[in-house]
């Protein structure tokens, strides 16, 4: 069994010395600030990294949504023959950069945070939250589906990791300093603090909940959030969607029963699709740069059929919100697209690529919502909202709540991101019902979970740790 630290002199030394208050204000704030500043110079360079390399190189503008701009992006491609190639070369460049400095950086990075809470919560390297930022910059920059919560929570979960190690912190504090890091990272990132802070508690465990890590996360996400939105505002990422929305009528719970089977189906695939495409990665000849090279190129292609796969896609959930702009979006694109943004995010970091998870799953989730709203109005169903925006918010909480084992946090988080708190009836009832779908099953869009802190516990003993 491991010896807890022996209280010393140093910082180290104080902060294992204080009590409960004192360590987690200081430790709480001080991972909080570098999780929003680490958030803003991620968002920083992948803002610029999309302008280079799809805006000046390929011609293409990304659809952003309220919250970064509003930009209604371009009404085509100007050079159609440079998008596979530059998605591609992106894909070669952020591979060359992890394969060389940090291998440990590949894929969507959660994945890794949440490993290290479990088993070493001192084994994230700095060389390897440089190296997430910067290739994660140009996947996605590029075109790569990804999303940014992935380099947002390595970063200050690996600041956590950093504070554990240097300043011997007892593993208990350890874990929940790299938990902390992985919500408010994820939190700040979409303008989500609270969200994060229950995310922090929740992203651990498929079917518990780390009670230690929700009063700290309180102040280590309020934290974050105030230093991301005084340097980059505090809009939410999508402005304030369903404002005029307000549930009123108990029948409409009926839709949302039909969107949680939908997007529990749709959810359960994601995860399988993404996962499967891992596996057969990594059973396919060729080395840990072509191959992502190849996917990037897959993913380019693709995209000249069907354009709103590229990059995150934010600004395309945002279009499919409004009915004007989703109703300019051709039924068949609406329909087939969560399929293709599951293909294509597979493609992007299943093939090894670095870039979240989080972010294209709350896309897929939008247009689940988006489909079943446009069905139901080409069918003139009775009892249909006026306007989709809350069938693509209730669709993005539903989908990615559930099969991210965290419905709780998700839900907020997407309220936060939205601005819609009024919307919360209808996803309690389409999340509940697509999370009793999941568990159903052994399904996870996060495969380092534990099931619960018992099995982790059982772990941790086997391991000699406590």
């Amino acid at each position: 069994m491991s010896e807890a630290p022996v209280p010393g002199r140093g910082l180290g030394g104080f902060i294992r010395r204080s009590g409960y208050l004192r360590k987690w204000l200081i430790l709480g704030i001080s991972i909080g600030v570098i999780a929003g500043l680490g958030a803003v110079v991620f968002y920083l360079a992948l803002d610029y990294s999309g302008r280079f390399f799809l805006g000046y190189l390929g011609g293409y503008d990304i659809p952003k949504p309220d919250g970064d701009g509003g930009d209604p992006g371009s009404a085509g491609f100007e050079r159609p023959w440079a998008i596979p190639l530059i998605v591609c070369g992106g894909a070669l460049l952020s591979a060359l950069l992890v394969a060389k400095f940090a291998p440990e950086a590949e894929g969507h990075g959660t994945d890794s945070a949440i490993e290290a809470v479990h088993t070493d919560p001192r084994s994230i390297r700095a060389r390897a939250i440089v190296v997430k930022t910067i290739s994660s910059a140009v996947t996605i920059g590029s075109g790569g589906s990804g999303g940014r919560e992935g380099p947002a929570a390595q970063i200050s979960a690996g600041f956590g990791s950093i504070l554990a190690r240097r300043l011997d912190l007892p593993y208990e504090d350890g874990r929940v300093a790299v938990s902390l890091g992985i919500g408010a990272g994820i939190g700040a990132i979409f303008g989500a603090p609270l969200g994060g802070a229950v995310l922090a508690a929740s992203i651990v465990y498929r079917e518990d909940f780390d009670y230690r890590a929700l009063i700290p996360g309180f102040i280590t996400s309020a934290t974050a959030y105030a230093v991301l939105g005084s340097l980059l505002g505090f809009e939410p990422l999508f402005g304030t969607l369903a404002a005029d929305y307000r549930f009123d009528h108990p029948l409409d719970l009926t839709w949302f029963v039909l969107l949680g089977v939908i997007a529990a189906g749709v959810g359960w695939l994601y995860a399988k699709t993404f996962y499967g495409a891992v596996a057969l990665t990594a059973r396919l000849p060729g080395g840990k740069v072509v191959k992502p090279a190849l996917g990037g190129l897959a993913v380019g292609l693709l995209a000249l059929l069907i354009p709103q796969i590229l990059a995150s896609g934010y600004g395309w959930a945002q279009k499919a919100a409004a009915t004007d702009t989703l109703m300019a979006i051709p039924l068949w694109i609406v329909l087939v697209l969560p399929f293709a943004k599951i293909l294509a995010t597979s493609l992007s970091i299943g093939t090894g690529g670095s870039g979240g998870i989080f972010g294209p799953g709350v896309v897929i989730g939008g247009f689940v919502g988006a489909a079943v709203w446009r069905l139901g109005d080409l069918a003139g169903a009775p009892g249909l909202p006026d306007g989709p925006a809350v069938f693509v918010i209730v669709g993005m909480m539903a989908c990615f709540g559930s099969v991210a084992h965290a419905p709780l946090a998700v839900m907020i988080m997407v309220a936060e991101m939205t601005g819609s708190f009024t919307v919360i009836p209808c996803a309690m009832v389409a999340v509940g019902v697509a999370y009793l779908l999941i568990s159903r099953t052994d399904v996870s869009i996060y495969q380092a979970q534990r099931l619960n802190r018992e099995t982790a516990e059982v772990e941790r003993q086997a391991r000699g740790q406590t």
